[in-house]
């Protein structure tokens, strides 16, 4: 496989796209006997693996998903890594798999943005360096049991905005008969693989039909909502009389807690002096109209504005009915939206002061030696 080459000064960074380029290379790290080694940066993007591997039978892997920035300061950092070691922690204890220690992760996430500085897109250019941790079993199993051997690797790829010029106009979104995504009680919560092929083929068929995105209600009751394929759904009521809002999104064992999400939740709260309310949402609120900017969020959009949900509901003799309620104008993106989005861009970028000190690290990631 071919590196992307960024060298000539014309390089056209806005025109990455989000999909994978080569870099100069990964990190790995190894767990056996016990014990991880201390990582190893690996040129070739591709890995022997045994057939009988926990993670190709019995899905024993997790990921995580979070950019690194090149500032107005001219530094690199990380937006936020420590609170997606700890996600990752979580995902591997519940899955029963080693999970790295919040340092590892960190010393893993420098290394490999050392070793491919040059891949850090330029200050205003609007893209950023996305960096993808994944860990999997590795130890070869016919049986199901937790293996005792896995593999954490670290790649990256620089990518633009996912929409030119940061948010979309609203999309159209579905919520589609008889279809879940998480059980009550199952793995919604983690970050793992088999919690996104289950919502491929869902996704698929509604792209085909004009929906960017599908939202999932709960599996027990199908009224509340839960969120997007790949993204937290939070919606936004009125400004007041004071331009005050309130922010509010779903609570529920069987969502992922976006790192995304919880980052606008402090912006909405502690910089604009927004209300923040997480609880549980019945999707009858929606059709009430209780809230006028509805959106997607997650680390590679961001924010997705949704203009319009249509609601299958399947009705006594089998047939399904589209009930349709469109958010705002529908057309527009809302005030709230475009003010959240950029308060949160603006801190990623150093366009304005980091209150929360989430750009990490503090002095910035320098080419290795």
């Amino acid at each position: 496989m071919t590196k992307l080459d960024v060298s000539s000064p014309s390089f056209n960074w806005g025109e990455l796209g989000f999909s994978y380029r080569q870099t100069n290379g990964h990190i790995i790290y190894k767990f056996k006997d016990g014990k991880w080694d201390n990582g190893e940066l690996v040129t070739e993007p591709y890995l022997p693996m045994h057939i009988a591997a926990t993670a190709l039978h019995y899905g024993q892997t997790c990921f995580e998903g979070l950019k690194a920035f090149r500032m107005k300061d001219g530094k690199v950092r990380v937006f936020r890594p420590q609170a997606n070691a700890e996600r990752i922690i979580q995902s591997c204890d519940y899955c029963m798999m080693a999970a790295p220690t919040v340092d590892m992760f960190l010393d893993g996430v420098k290394r490999v943005i050392a070793a491919n500085i040059e891949y850090v897109p330029p200050y205003g250019t609007g893209a950023s360096l996305y960096i993808r941790p994944v860990l999997f079993g590795t130890e070869a199993k016919v049986g199901l049991s937790s293996s005792e051997e896995y593999a954490f690797v670290i790649f990256v790829t620089p990518v633009s905005d996912y929409y030119k010029g940061g948010m979309s106009n609203p999309v159209k979104s579905l919520i589609m008969a008889n279809t879940d995504r998480a059980a009550p009680f199952g793995t919604g919560h983690i970050k793992i693989g088999g919690n996104y092929v289950a919502t491929v083929r869902s996704s698929y068929l509604a792209k085909k039909r004009g929906y960017p995105v599908l939202l999932f209600l709960d599996s027990a009751s199908r009224t509340y909502i839960e969120e997007f394929a790949t993204s937290n759904f939070f919606a936004l009521t009125p400004a007041d009389a004071n331009g005050k809002r309130s922010y509010v999104t779903p609570k529920s064992h069987s969502i992922l807690n976006s790192v995304t999400n919880m980052s606008l939740e402090r912006v909405a709260k502690e910089i604009l002096g927004w209300n923040v309310e997480r609880r549980r949402i019945a999707y009858s609120e929606v059709e009430e109209g209780k809230f006028d900017e509805i959106a997607a969020c997650g680390t590679a959009v961001v924010i997705t504005p949704v203009g319009e949900i249509d609601h299958e509901v399947v009705k006594d003799d089998g047939s399904v009915v589209v009930n349709k309620h469109v958010v705002g104008d529908g057309k527009t993106v809302g005030a709230g939206l475009t003010e959240l989005y950029h308060t949160l861009v603006d801190i990623q970028n150093g366009d304005r002061e980091d209150p929360f000190q989430w750009m990490w690290p503090a002095n910035g990631i320098e080419a290795e030696n």
